[in-house]
């Protein structure tokens, strides 16, 4: 192989590569900014910060009393500390799937959220 081809070669496949990482974290950035407003929307008790960034999909499915049963269980936690922590994302039927583990300061269990985007819309969220 001459030295002129894998150099040229080598430029075109950190392009790639780069380019494929830097939309990654991109939609990253994108995806923890949704997922801070919502985290503060719950430690806050405030539906509507919550499904803002919703489909219209998400937001009929999201009632005001589903909302604040899980306000009820979770908020007391939050308001005590935690700590996100980045776990993967997920390609799933046309979803970007983001995984997130909350570690709470009062050192009870752990808890994952996914939140799941389509077209930069949040289409879902759960706690698990």
């Amino acid at each position: 192989m001459n030295k002129k081809y894998f150099i040229a070669m080598f430029f075109t496949l950190s392009f790639f590569i780069s380019t494929g990482f830097a939309n990654t974290a991109e939609s990253s950035s994108t995806a923890d900014s949704i997922l801070t407003k919502i985290l503060n929307a719950v430690e806050n008790n405030d539906l509507n910060n919550f499904v803002a960034d919703g489909d219209n999909q998400f937001k009929a499915a999201i009632t005001k009393q589903m909302f604040e049963g899980v306000n009820a269980m979770i908020a007391p936690r939050m308001k005590k500390g935690y700590v996100v922590v980045p776990l993967g994302t997920l390609n799933q039927q046309g979803c970007e799937v983001y995984l997130r583990k909350l570690v709470f300061k009062d050192a009870g269990d752990d808890i994952l959220a996914r939140l799941i985007l389509r077209d930069g819309k949040v289409a879902g969220f759960f706690f698990q």
